[in-house]
Formats: C-alpha cells, structure tokens, sequence
C-alpha cells in the first residue's frame, strides 16, 4: 500500500499538438468556445477547484497563440510549461519533470486532461478523486461503448468500407482526465518513450506495465473537439 502522506492535486494538460484533424490553421485548443479559447476553459475549471494546487499546461517550445491571451486570472495556480514533445506521452513526460521542479513529489496525485475537453466540471474531478481514492493504480474518466462498433478497410474518411464488426461488450471509450500517482506515471511514461511504444493516453502506458486503471463513469459534456462540428456539439452540451 502507498504511505501517501498528505497527497496534493496537480493537473496537467498536454497543449502542443496542432489538431490537424480540424482542417483549421489555428491549434484546435485556441479555437474560440463562448468567447474563450478551449484550453482557457480547461484551465479555468481547475483553477475554480479546491484540491487542485497547480495547473501545468505544457505548450510547443515555439508556441507564440499561448501568451496572445490573458491568463492572470489563473494566477500562480497557473504554470506554463514550454516543453512540448514530438508526441503526447513525451510531453507529459516533459511537463511532470517541470512539476517536480515546481515542488510535486512521487506520492502525489497527476491528473492529465486533454485541451480540447472543455466540457470538464469540477463534479467530474470529484467523481473521479473519490473514486480512485488511495488506489495504487489510479484510474480515468470513460464512458461505456453503446453504438455499435465498425472496423474500417482504411483511415480514409471519405472512401473507407467495413471490414469487420466489432463486439463492443466491456469497451469503453476513454476520456480525460486521467489520474496517477506522479511517481508511477512517470516511470509508466519514460519506459513507452524509451520503448517508442504508440503510447495514445497515460492509461495505456500504465496498463503497460501490467497494472489496471479504474474505469469511471464520465459525462457526453466531457467530449473531445476533434473533427468539424464538434465545436457546434460542445456547445450545444456546455454553453
């Protein structure tokens, strides 16, 4: 069992990626939700939550669309992070070297969120904080499967046939954010970016090592913005 302590919340949301699957110049975290970008809307939940103590936001070395925004209202809570990698699992990777420097110690709890969710709530946060408890695994927010499920011939969107159905009993689509212990999730993380594993969330570098996430129940607010019309779809569930 972990001698945890008085474990402290840190949240930490990878915002380097360009979202090219919007089709839109601007990185879809930028793009505009009721006046405010989604990222902003991710930040200002955490920011408004009583267990959060500091909010890493890891941005692209080169990123200049982060500090064209005005973020004071965050305050300290707030920590910019400009040490994007070339893929999400060394991003995050790269942001919990930064929240160690930032004073979090490997008993201490990371919840990684995605930028484009801008549909989070704090009762999502508590949800999973409460459920995952002391675990010594962790666990994430996921929905289960209900439609029915068609594995494709291609990845192209306009052309692509159906090769197979796919059983969906026991899926879950995984949301955000996802919970660990900092130490665990960074040696889960170092080992897939040595291995080059297609590591696709934190839970799956975890489950890599043998262990098994809780599933908890998350929200259709809680959506990713990631194709066209998606943005219309939040809104409609959040605004």
């Amino acid at each position: 069992m972990v001698n945890a302590g008085i474990s402290r919340y840190f949240a930490l949301i990878p915002a380097a990626g360009s979202g090219m699957r919007m089709g839109s110049p601007t990185p879809k975290q930028y793009l505009p939700l009721a006046g405010r970008p989604l990222l902003m809307h991710c930040v200002a939940t955490f920011a408004g939550h009583p267990k959060i103590a500091r909010i890493g936001v890891v941005l692209a070395s080169d990123n200049t669309l982060f500090d064209s925004y005005d973020w004071r209202e965050f305050g300290d809570k707030l920590l910019p992070m400009r040490h994007g990698g070339a893929t999400r699992a060394a991003s995050v990777a790269n942001g919990l070297q930064a929240l160690a420097a930032a004073g979090a110690n490997e008993h201490d709890w990371v919840l990684v969120h995605d930028a484009a969710r801008p549909g989070l709530s704090m009762a999502l946060i508590d949800r999973l904080i409460d459920a995952v408890g002391e675990s010594e695994v962790g666990g994430l927010l996921a929905l289960p499967v209900v439609d029915t499920l068609k594995r494709a011939t291609s990845k192209d969107l306009q052309t692509s046939t159906v090769e197979a159905t796919v059983p969906r009993e026991r899926l879950w689509a995984a949301q955000t954010p996802q919970m660990f212990r900092f130490g665990l999730l960074q040696r889960a993380l170092t080992a897939a970016v040595v291995a080059a594993a297609e590591v696709t969330d934190e839970a799956s570098a975890v489950e890599a090592l043998g262990l098994q996430p809780l599933l908890v129940a998350g929200a259709l607010a809680n959506m990713k913005v990631t194709y066209p019309g998606d943005l219309e779809t939040v809104c409609k569930l959040v605004c």
